[in-house]
């Protein structure tokens, strides 16, 4: 019964479209240029051509193909360098977006538009009606920094030609089953992306709009222009089938821009850093996740490249936080020239879960614990800060240190049950002179105190690293001992073999 109903599911597609892709792209992250006239020049100079305008151009007379002299004709137009990487990055975003409604989207994009289209059928519980949907799926492509248009029919192409029928941006079209035909008889033959022969050939027959088309007898139709002439008259009655071929890209929280002039001031970097760390937080949030650590790097002049990672204790969606953490980063590392591209990857996380008790007292923001422990390390260094953990040596007082985990918990081990001395490290040891007998420490001084041994366990021997000018070799002495005035003390005696020098490590309680 289930798969029955299933199948029985009327087809429902909508399109997004985004014109002028290129110039949407780059002005994505350069909310400052969004109000002006702005033309993508494509090609190397002095033969680079316009590419694509942006909807501030457009009044202007702007057009495709101009070069950079007669851009230059039209006072207050910003010329921007096409980027094809930051055009991946942004399609990469809206594939992603869409996908938030349905999981099966095809791309249909061509070299100056982002064009795709999502089966929505059965989506009717979950997003509402298709005007709802369409609406909400504008809402969120807006809040990427674009500009778009949609159309919602039940046919695959239908959808398609009526979003590039709609006005330049920000409209929605919805066409029930069975109005196909009608809803497209007023659009130009120019949404069909028709070639020069076949433009020609309509034209001089007399055909200027989907309407005119779709009434053509279809075997005279295709007795002169073939299979095409049938495929164009399909399109043009909203009947063309298709064979629906989803795409399925893959999750990745990227963002890249190709800065317009080098940049050397660490302010005007972090302003870019905000703009992008916002698309990837909203791009996160959309999943309910976090950001768990964030990666920048920089292409400096002269193919440089300057990265730096940020991993704060717990994954986070706190821009602020990571403006901060950037901020101390780039302060205490900075690239050592003028910087180009600027690039940024995260690694998602799992969202903070905190159930706090009634009576509980409330704890203090992680947040703050990493904003403190970033401003430690620029003032005693990256490697001074965090952990300290024993390296797999019998050399003393060998450590080093590592960033601040939170471990996984592991079963508790049954307690000893057998009592054991504690010690008490002497950092730094104290110098002691010893004398001995027999090889053996017989008395000390300590602290202005002679001492007699009477006990002496040892001696234990280590040596290491001959390879090296930090040669060491110890002989550690276990000692109890009593001062004149019957005072008793247990201690650790080290001596170092290659100086001949006694000194006191610890004490035992």
């Amino acid at each position: 019964m289930g798969r029955y109903a299933m199948s029985c599911v009327a087809e429902l597609y909508a399109c997004l479209l985004v014109r002028e892709f290129p110039a949407e792209a780059l002005l994505r992250l350069r909310p400052e240029l969004r109000e002006h006239a702005c033309v993508v020049m494509e090609g190397n100079s002095p033969t680079q051509q316009v590419c694509s305008i942006n909807c501030k151009a457009m009044p202007l007379g702007i057009e495709r193909g101009m070069t950079q002299v007669e851009v230059d004709t039209f006072p207050g137009v910003t010329a921007l360098p096409r980027s094809l990487k930051e055009e991946d990055a942004t399609k990469a975003a809206l594939l992603e977006c869409v996908g938030y409604f349905s999981p099966r989207v095809e791309d249909c994009s061509r070299d100056s538009a982002f064009l795709c289209v999502v089966d929505i059928s059965g989506t009717r519980t979950l997003f509402g009606s298709p005007e709802t949907l369409a609406q909400n799926l504008l809402t969120r492509v807006r809040a990427l920094g674009l500009t778009a248009s949609a159309a919602v029919s039940s046919n695959f192409h239908t959808s398609e030609v009526l979003a590039k029928g709609l006005a330049p941006f920000g409209q929605i079209q919805v066409v029930a089953t069975g109005e196909e035909a009608a809803a497209l008889a007023s659009l130009p033959l120019a949404v069909l992306d028709l070639d020069e022969t076949q433009a020609e050939t309509l034209a001089l027959w007399g055909i200027h709009d989907l309407g005119m088309l779709a009434k053509l007898p279809e075997k005279e139709l295709i007795a002169r222009m073939g299979q095409a002439g049938k495929r164009l008259r399909q399109l043009a009655r909203g009947e063309l089938p298709h064979l629906f071929q989803p795409v399925e890209p893959t999750f990745t929280l990227e963002e890249r821009m190709d800065l317009d002039t080098p940049v050397e001031v660490l302010d005007a970097l972090l302003f870019v850093l905000n703009l992008m760390l916002e698309q990837l937080i909203l791009r996160a949030s959309a999943r309910v996740l976090a950001l768990a650590s964030v990666t920048v790097t920089l292409t400096l002049e002269g193919g440089i490249t300057h990265f730096r990672t940020i991993r704060p204790a717990l994954p986070t969606n706190d821009r602020k936080l990571w403006i901060k953490l950037l901020h101390l980063e780039l302060e205490a590392h900075p690239p050592n020239a003028a910087i180009l591209v600027v690039a940024i990857h995260a690694e998602p996380g799992s969202t903070i879960k905190v159930q706090l008790g009634l009576f509980a007292p409330q704890l203090p923001e992680p947040s703050r614990l990493d904003v403190t422990l970033a401003r430690i390390r620029s003032i005693v260094g990256e490697n001074n800060v965090g952990r300290a953990v024993l390296k797999d040596t019998h050399e003393p007082d060998a450590f080093r240190i590592e960033p601040f985990t939170i471990a996984a918990a592991q079963p508790s081990e049954a307690p000893a049950t057998t009592p054991r001395p504690t010690i008490r490290q002497l950092r730094p040891p104290e110098a002691t002179f010893v004398t001995t007998q027999s090889r053996r420490p017989a008395a000390f001084v300590f602290r202005a105190r002679r001492y007699a041994v009477d006990r002496a366990y040892g001696p234990w021997q280590s040596s290491g690293e001959w390879w090296n000018p930090t040669l060491w070799g110890c002989e550690q002495w276990d000692v109890i001992a009593r001062a004149l005035n019957g005072t008793m003390l247990c201690c650790c005696l080290v001596r170092d073999l290659l100086r001949d020098q006694w000194q006191m490590t610890g004490l035992y309680d």
